[in-house]
């Protein structure tokens, strides 16, 4: 199954994320597979509209821990080159790429969107949202750092929100998201009220003219863009999931149990 579908008409790709039964969970195939649709956009000058969903009733569940499941709260051999480095630092460039386009990019969600879930919401310019999404920065409470995507949260939504936003690691409805301002637009009903509202939006947008978007774009990200801590972040996302608190939180999730911290 193809992680990620894109779908053209005319001036517009939809982007649909397609892991339904992880709920859209981010594995390094769909990162690579986001990065080089990223790639594609950014040289396409007549693609002006880029819409980010979901298959299945979920936007994005977060990154997968599949890959590296036997890695946590396993201490890194002395002069071991650490394998989560890589991984989560390429996290890292997908959400510096989305940040890029030249295009508008519109975060349309439908259900759950957790962690890097909410990592790609906060990189893009707009995002509308069904009744029934939900949002969440859940890393430290499973002893995780929400590493890549704290720098785009902080931008979204200011370091006070931010802080609190991800300190606590609870979920926020599409109502609080909203009054929050990280969402921009709620609609009633499913996936065709998602997609009639991202259509409305977009018709609303084509007055801008692109390469004035572009242009615009760009400069607004020379004054409001994320630090670039890709680095730092996968080390503090790495050490984190090697220490003794995620084997804990990630087991207590599973479980349905408070951890060991909370009690």
């Amino acid at each position: 199954m193809d992680p990620l579908l894109r779908e053209r008409t005319g001036h517009t790709e939809r982007w649909v994320l397609n892991s339904p039964a992880t709920r859209n969970s981010l594995t390094d195939t769909t990162v690579e597979a986001l990065v080089d649709a990223c790639g594609t956009a950014s040289i396409d000058s007549n693609l002006r509209f880029i819409v980010l969903t979901g298959n299945g009733g979920s936007f994005c569940a977060g990154g997968s821990l599949g890959g590296f499941s036997k890695l946590i709260g396993q201490p890194l051999a002395q002069s071991e080159i650490d394998p989560l480095l890589a991984m989560n630092h390429r996290f890292g460039d997908l959400l510096q790429a989305l940040t890029a386009l030249p295009q508008i990019l519109i975060a349309a969600v439908d259900g759950p969107a957790m962690g890097g879930g909410l990592g790609l919401v906060c990189c893009a310019d707009f995002c509308v949202a069904t009744q029934r999404a939900s949002f969440a920065a859940p890393e430290v409470t499973l002893g995780l750092v929400p590493a890549q995507i704290a720098p785009f949260v902080w931008r979204r939504l200011g370091d006070r929100l931010a802080r609190q936003f991800m300190l606590q690691g609870r979920k926020l409805t599409a109502a609080q998201a909203h009054d929050l301002g990280l969402v921009d637009q709620c609609v009633d009903g499913g996936e065709a009220d998602l997609f009639k509202a991202t259509e409305a939006l977009i018709r609303s947008l084509q007055a801008s003219a692109p390469q004035a978007v572009a242009d615009t774009k760009k400069l607004m990200s020379a004054f409001t863009a994320a630090p670039d801590i890709r680095a730092e972040a996968a080390l503090a996302f790495a050490t984190s999931l090697r220490g003794a608190e995620a084997p804990e939180g990630i087991n207590a999730f599973a479980q349905k149990r408070a951890p060991a911290w909370a009690t």
